[in-house]
């Protein structure tokens, strides 16, 4: 599911996998269970067992329970001594989207390509990820981890980001280190909120184009099939 290989709204066949894994319908049985309660996929009746599919009300939601929990942990994070290891990782991490940016400027292309987007995934989650440690709370690491998850499994697609988006993540993953080491913590909170609010724009605004291109692609079928009606 992670990979794309069950794409949201793909059925799961029990028997199909069972045997592609060589093992017994029982034990697949109980970690499917156990993927239907965590929520990547849903039992639905007369149909079997489905990956999940987001709409966009969905995307909306986790964004904002994301921003909610973020921002009670950095304001925890900002209240205890912080590491000079975990500043140099922050920054570490910040700075790799200066990195890509730099790959793209030498390419010549728009935007990253599908691997520079899955390097660009990974670390911002593991930036965002560091950030929600600091708070001390494995419950908050846990709830926004799982959120993230399910958007990159089963959300749409990213576009890749283009050089202004990078420098623009860039500027607000170091603004928000710099918050958290002078323990300013009304501009952390306000950092991270914009930057969270930013980033769920621009994934409803992805989901509005692929609804768009899906309507398109049904419309031209259709009409392709009233032209070859006799």
């Amino acid at each position: 599911m992670l990979s794309g290989e069950f794409p949201a709204g793909s059925s799961i066949s029990e028997a199909s996998l069972a045997r592609e894994l060589g093992i017994s319908r029982t034990p697949l049985r109980e970690a499917i269970g156990q993927l239907i309660a965590q929520g990547f996929l849903r039992a639905i009746p007369h149909r079997g067992t489905v990956v999940l599919e987001f709409g966009k009300r969905d995307i909306a939601e986790i964004y904002d329970v994301r921003e909610a929990l973020e921002l009670y942990a950095v304001e925890k994070a900002v209240a205890r001594p912080i590491q000079s290891a975990e500043v140099d990782e922050l920054i570490r991490l910040a700075d790799e989207m200066l990195a890509l940016r730099g790959e793209l400027e030498e390419s010549g292309e728009a935007r990253l390509n599908s691997a520079q987007m899955q390097r660009f995934v990974a670390s911002d989650l593991r930036y965002h990820n560091l950030l929600l440690r600091l708070a001390e709370n494995s419950r908050l690491v846990k709830a926004v981890g799982d959120g993230r998850v399910l958007l990159n499994a089963f959300a749409i697609r990213r576009r890749g980001h283009d050089i202004a988006q990078l420098e623009q993540i860039h500027r607000y993953h170091r603004g928000i280190v710099d918050a958290v080491v002078r323990r300013d913590v009304a501009e952390a909170r306000r950092l991270l909120g914009e930057h969270i609010r930013v980033s769920k724009q621009e994934r409803l605004r992805e989901y509005d184009d692929l609804e768009r291109e899906r309507a398109m692609r049904r419309a031209a079928s259709a009409w392709d099939v009233r032209e070859e009606s006799p």
